[in-house]
């Protein structure tokens, strides 16, 4: 009798080579002892994907194939810029009210090249939408549970006890629905997962979402430049390049150790297809760590260093100059940095755990001069 996949997808066998999954090797090298070479990044990523694309293929520790979006219902690069702001309407007393409306669904979704996950999801997708409001909205989360399992939306901010999404407050069982007001406070990167119990597994099953707080600048007289810059929709803001990057992982045979790493779900998807940079435009990353299992993660940039904000609730950076940070569970920050003097080509990043990168979470920046 032929063994389930998940049963035979083992971490130490990811690492020592020779699994193959339906429909191509989750990482290392082939059971012939050939490396296994990945897929080519998608063409229309710019001038400099000739040069990404050997890297790529020169790294035999990536998974081989890659995952569709349309079967999934959701993209990693998609998921880089795919702000969801909510339905914008006033408050007699002329604040802005944003109301969001949030399902928890049932969902297999691919992870890797030919391996499925049964994932507990918030609209469909792993990670969740990433919401974003400015300081001082009043915010309206409808939230129904149409899974089969109980579940909540806990929001790493300031809020009320009665709807801070544990049980008892605001909780819910499949079937019903309930809303979550509270105002966006403080400013900075956050971020909402499930809480109920036990809470690893509704967290690795894949509940859970960034959730960003833009600056408002007449709060900040002091720096508004630097407020301007992060508030969605300003011409200050135009100027960057912003990114959400959620850094998470799963476990494909319930042993509680991750089989898989990734940024955005799918296990070294930003490697074949790498993000495209403008060389002449700053960029900021939302980072956001939810891995479970595990005790901490971290991101490592290339021939590059950073300016980091941690939680991003200062204007001010936390750390200057760093090419490292690490996360425990639930924390985050705000990367910034540019490659204004760099000369154009790929840049590297990953988690600096070799074993995460090789495991999924490692991707390219691909770095390109864009014609004004």
């Amino acid at each position: 009798m032929r063994t389930p996949i998940w049963q035979r997808l083992s971490r130490r066998r990811v690492l020592s080579g020779g699994i193959v999954a339906a429909g191509g090797a989750i990482v290392g090298a082939l059971p012939n002892g050939r490396p296994a070479v990945a897929q080519p990044p998608d063409a229309s990523h710019g001038a400099n994907v000739a040069t990404t694309a050997t890297h790529a293929s020169a790294n035999p520790m990536i998974t081989v194939g890659d995952v569709g979006s349309a079967k999934n219902g959701f993209d990693p690069t998609a998921m880089l810029t795919d702000w969801e702001t909510g339905t914008v309407s006033q408050l007699p007393d002329g604040r802005t009210l944003r109301t969001f409306e949030i399902e928890g669904q049932d969902k297999e979704i691919e992870i890797a090249s030919g391996v499925l996950f049964p994932a507990w999801t918030y609209n469909g997708r792993v990670p969740g939408p990433t919401l974003r409001a400015t300081e001082g909205d009043h915010l309206r989360v409808v939230f129904r549970n149409r899974a089969s399992h109980p579940h909540s939306m806990h929001f790493h901010g300031i809020h009320a006890a009665r709807i801070d999404g544990v049980p008892g407050a605001g909780l819910i069982e499949p079937g019903q629905e309930f809303v979550y007001e509270f105002d966006a406070l403080p400013f900075g990167c956050h971020l909402y997962h499930c809480h109920a119990l036990p809470l690893r597994r509704h967290i690795s099953k894949g509940m859970y979402g960034a959730f960003i707080v833009d600056p408002d600048p007449a709060r900040h007289p002091e720096s508004v430049a630097v407020a301007q810059s992060r508030l969605l929709g300003t011409a200050e803001n135009k100027e960057w390049q912003e990114l959400v990057m959620v850094m998470n992982g799963f476990d494909t045979n319930f042993d509680r150790k991750n089989e898989t790493y990734a940024v955005n779900t799918i296990a070294h998807h930003f490697m074949k297809h790498p993000i495209r940079i403008d060389h002449d435009r700053p960029v900021r990353i939302y980072l956001v760590n939810v891995l479970e299992f595990d005790l901490i993660n971290s991101f490592h940039l290339h021939g590059n260093f950073f300016d980091y904000y941690d939680h991003g609730t200062t204007l001010i950076p936390t750390l200057t100059t760093v090419d490292t940070v690490m996360q425990c569970q639930a924390q985050r920050g705000i990367l910034e940095f540019t490659y204004r003097k760099h000369e154009t080509g790929a840049y590297m990043f990953h988690a600096h755990q070799s074993e995460f990168a090789e495991l999924g979470w490692m991707g390219m920046f691909d770095v390109v001069a864009v014609a004004s």
